[in-house]
């Protein structure tokens, strides 16, 4: 639970600086680690935009918490829970990052790289979490019944050669990523109302370039969907994720086609969020799946049981 926890907190980080961006709040707060030379909070004057920009500031304190939340319930475990606790501490420092290109976001005045940069600290935010997610669901005692061992069926029955192909996935999707920071730095939200720079790209070549490696997700998220086993983890988690990323494309064409309004920009943020939540999750359920490997007809004479059973021939 706390795991999960840490997850949805990282999501919301993503969205409100989106919200952050789209409403040009950027400088809401005109310096960091105070939110003005002399005050913590925003005054009055300020107004709307420095709510907002605090409110996403508060949020980093929630974060610290859950992922207190998180490395106290791993040290807590009866069973020793070494990679949750480990995911646990990788979070707590990615939190202080994130926290720290913020605060040069501000100084930087909303320089597009270094928001570009911040957004990418969010991500690996978002990463520490999903992989601390996972490590605590295969912690020892997680599973356990016919439950645990369906999951050890269907994970026999995944072929190896997935893992590369899911490998391959995430690399391309990392990418993606990337590139989709490129877009909003060269596109209209720049995060203040005042005159920030942008990035001196090609929108439409980034958006187009954007649009084909997503493409090129879709078709590698299909091909190992096809590739998979019917019945295993590994898949169920595949057509989920093909399913997220559909409606990703849908927001993200939306959002091209009408000029980026708002509300679709921050649904696309947290369409962002989900496809790495996703593309992670296939990805670590494949290689945990693939590791076991169903013997070869040549190599069953090797096994014990197969000698056991010649000898009473």
């Amino acid at each position: 639970m706390a795991a999960l926890g840490s997850v949805v907190a990282s999501i919301a980080i993503v969205v409100t600086g989106g919200i952050v961006r789209v409403t040009g709040s950027g400088l809401g707060c005109t310096d960091w680690p105070l939110c003005t030379g002399e005050t913590l909070a925003p005054t009055a004057e300020m107004g709307m935009h420095g709510a907002i920009e605090f409110g996403n500031r508060l949020l980093t304190g929630v974060l610290c918490a859950v992922v207190g939340w998180v490395i106290i319930t791993a040290r807590l475990q009866k069973v020793p829970a070494p990679a949750a606790l480990r995911g646990g501490w990788a979070q707590f420092w990615v939190v202080v990052l994130n926290a720290l290109v913020g605060g040069v976001t501000v100084w930087m005045r909303l320089s597009p790289y270094i928001v570009a940069a911040h957004f990418l600290a969010a991500t690996l935010l978002l990463t520490t979490a999903v992989y601390t997610w996972h490590a605590a669901s295969a912690e020892p005692g997680a599973g356990s019944g016919t439950e645990g061992a369906a999951a050890g069926s269907a994970a026999l029955r995944v072929p190896a050669r997935c893992r590369s192909l899911s490998a391959a996935l995430v690399a391309v999707t990392a990418v993606l990523v990337v590139v989709g920071t490129l877009a909003t730095g060269t596109g209209p939200h720049a995060g203040d109302s005042s005159d920030v720079h942008r990035m001196p790209l090609n929108w439409t070549v980034v958006t187009a370039l954007h649009g084909l490696l997503a493409t090129t997700v879709l078709v590698l998220a299909w091909s190992l969907l096809r590739a998979l086993p019917a019945g295993s983890a590994a898949r169920r988690k595949t057509a989920v994720f093909l399913g997220v990323l559909l409606a990703q494309g849908g927001v993200g064409l939306a959002q091209s086609l009408t000029g980026l309004p708002s509300l679709v920009v921050v649904l696309h943020l947290l369409g962002s969020a989900l496809v790495w939540v996703g593309v992670l999750q296939v990805h670590l359920t494949v290689k945990k799946s693939a590791v076991a490997r169903t013997p070869e007809p040549a190599d069953r004479d090797a096994l014990p049981g197969a000698r056991t059973e010649a000898a009473r021939l």
